[in-house]
């Protein structure tokens, strides 16, 4: 069972994602357009699980099953596309999960969502606080079920990336 642990943000989680991020940059040479840092760990001052968030961007999303045991080889588990049509999702550890790694093809609006979302909390450091302690009170009431804490979040985060992807998207256009 994974138990649900919300901490202070640490800037470890930056070294950490660099260091995952070179082992992926080298296994995908040649098919990774960009990769990015998302997810709580991410964002400088927020509260969050201890599980590192990446997000590679790919040329065609199909061919990454072609590496599925290259990555077991690093560790990590496939779990498909994970309830997001056209995603590959990759986790490493079982009970205590380290990494999770989030692939979108270039062009994906996945990839656009996660962007904003971050870019938003990073912009927006009430929204970030808000994020936080609502993170913080869910794992204090599911401190042992991974799944209510998710639900209890997700109303708040459905709103805030329609909000964030907006905010995102007219920037763009500067």
């Amino acid at each position: 069972m994974r138990k649900v642990e919300v901490v202070p943000y640490d800037p470890i989680w930056e070294t950490k994602f660099k260091e995952e991020a070179a082992k992926l940059e080298r296994l995908f040479e040649g098919e990774l357009v960009a990769i990015h840092h998302i997810g709580s760990t991410s964002v400088p001052g927020l509260d969050a699980k201890p599980i590192i968030d990446i997000m590679p961007v790919v040329q065609d999303i199909e061919r990454i099953d072609d590496w599925i045991g290259h990555m077991e080889a690093l560790g990590y588990r496939s779990f498909g596309e994970h309830g997001i049509p056209r995603r590959r999702f990759f986790a490493k550890g079982e009970d205590v999960r380290t990494i999770h790694v989030h692939m979108f093809e270039e062009g994906d609006e996945g990839v656009t969502r996660h962007l904003a979302f971050r870019d938003y909390l990073m912009t927006f450091p009430d929204v970030r606080d808000e994020y936080a302690s609502l993170k913080q009170q869910l794992a204090s009431r599911h401190p042992e079920d991974i799944e209510s804490y998710i639900q209890g979040k997700q109303d708040w985060v459905s709103a805030t990336e329609q909000e964030a992807t907006l905010w995102y998207m007219s920037r763009q256009q500067i």
